[in-house]
């Protein structure tokens, strides 16, 4: 039970701080940061990774698209799929949303760097 009291912390703790940077929008930040970690992953992988609703996603993209951040595409070995491109745009928007959190965050320690590490290894084992 300890882990998951511990997992929701730090769920909790890292979207309030994600949150609280100007201008932005967590759902936003998640589609650019999946698109550019992703590229070769179709659009409903994708969705299932982020685990929110297609509609949301669709409105979400739609809105990127426009924006000239992400770019829509088939996939190239199957055409039956769509993948996400970031644009140089999106490259940036994202860079400078990072580079503010890093700001925020501070200097870190191996340790702590060491323990991010696991935790993102652990959790793309079990989800």
């Amino acid at each position: 039970m300890e882990r998951a009291k511990k997992i929701i912390e730090i769920e909790a703790l890292t979207e309030n701080l994600l949150k609280s940077r100007k201008n932005s929008s967590l759902l936003r930040l998640k589609v650019l940061y999946f698109a550019s970690v992703y590229e070769n992953l179709s659009v409903s992988m994708i969705i299932e990774k982020l685990g929110i609703k297609k509609s949301n996603f669709a409105l979400m993209t739609a809105e990127l698209e426009k924006e000239g951040l992400i770019e829509i595409k088939q996939a190239e070995i199957d055409r039956r799929c769509r993948t996400i491109l970031l644009t140089e745009r999106g490259r940036e928007e994202l860079g400078a949303y990072q580079n503010n959190i890093e700001e925020s965050l501070g200097g870190t320690t191996i340790e702590v760097d060491k323990a991010l590490d696991t935790l993102i290894s652990y959790m793309n084992k079990i989800v």
